[in-house]
């Protein structure tokens, strides 16, 4: 069975494509928990609604916990071997489900599994791109993460099965056994981040404990993606401020003193721009690191765990750390490791 975990905020506009998407798949042992974060829009009203067509359950929050917690929420309420974490804004392609386990099985060593997301863009012409949204997610030299191929035209150059560093949890596929090994304190996704990079920290997290994240082409989905490093300044404060001390929580979780070292002058610019900005340009921004700093013991202790329980030698997770999209090809027998020399 598969589990499809979605955590709803005010997403009624776009809601009844994805849950349409769902009804289509040709995989059929599916349930659905969904999440709701005291939406004001109808969504509520518009789960109340949600017809019998799949096995389900949906929770409704008095408070708008934060997409971290949701999804804990609803993964701890679900059954299935496969977990779907899926946005509301994503509609599915019939056979997105079906691939993905298909591909699943070649490697017992994947514990997740990605899809090309395509740019969805409702009531436009076209809705449903050729865009590319993401073809998983890949990390550059100053700890920033991207995702693949973004706003990039589709013409074929991500028609590969290859290994990823971790997926978009927009539409992201988990095993059950990665999940309940690569949890902390009972937490898939960290709460501490409330959303935004918490599918990056848990990228970063799986890798270190020997988890490979697996691109599946063939499964194809569309995601109307409104935050995007290019649009850092028409964000909402919620936004960037969480998104601020996120950044600095993943990094004091997952690096080790040694990648740190390597990456010490590309890392700390970016770390100097991102200070100067919060300073001097929207000085809201700054309390992201009274947060950070206030909770440095509860994030030192989850380090503790994380590097206690890795299983993957340092320089092949720096390995990923380059200033262009790393992949590495699919073998049966698994992904053939060639580390370069820093700096080649």
């Amino acid at each position: 069975m598969v589990s499809v975990l979605i955590c709803t905020f005010n997403s009624a506009q776009v809601l009844p494509n994805c849950l349409r998407s769902l009804f289509e798949q040709d995989y059929a042992s599916i349930e659905v928990v969904i999440v709701d974060n005291a939406s004001s829009d109808g969504t509520q009203e518009l789960l109340s609604q949600f017809s019998g067509r799949l096995p389900h359950r949906i929770v409704l929050n008095d408070k708008n916990v934060g997409f971290s917690a949701a999804q804990n929420q609803a993964l701890h309420l679900s059954r299935g071997e496969w977990v779907l974490t899926l946005n509301p804004d994503v509609v599915l392609s019939p056979n997105f489900i079906s691939e993905l386990l298909q591909a699943a099985h070649l490697d017992p060593k994947v514990g997740s599994l990605c899809g090309k997301l395509l740019r969805w863009q409702p009531g436009a012409a076209p809705e449903f791109t050729k865009k590319i949204d993401s073809t998983g997610m890949y990390f550059v030299r100053n700890l920033r993460h991207f995702d693949r191929g973004s706003e990039q035209p589709d013409s074929g150059q991500y028609e590969s099965l290859e290994y990823v560093f971790g997926a978009t949890g927009a539409a992201a596929l988990f095993r059950r056994a990665m999940v309940e090994d690569v949890s902390v304190d009972a937490e898939f996704f960290d709460q501490d981040f409330f959303a935004y990079r918490e599918d990056a920290d848990l990228a970063w997290r799986a890798q270190l404990m020997g988890w490979r994240c697996l691109y599946v082409p063939s499964a194809i989905g569309w995601h109307e993606r409104r935050v995007t490093p290019a649009r850092f300044r028409e964000l909402p404060l919620s936004i960037n401020w969480h998104s601020v001390k996120n950044r600095f929580l993943m990094r004091m979780k997952n690096v080790s003193g040694g990648t740190y070292l390597r990456l010490f002058i590309p890392v700390t610019a970016r770390d100097l721009l991102i200070v100067g900005y919060c300073l001097l340009a929207d000085q809201r921004l700054v309390s992201a690191f009274w947060f950070v700093w206030k909770n440095r013991r509860r994030t030192w202790r989850k380090r503790k765990q994380i590097q206690a329980r890795r299983r993957v030698e340092e320089p092949e997770i720096r390995w990923w750390f380059n200033d262009q999209p790393t992949s590495r090809a699919f073998d049966k027998g698994g992904p053939t490791i060639s580390v370069p020399e820093q700096g080649s």
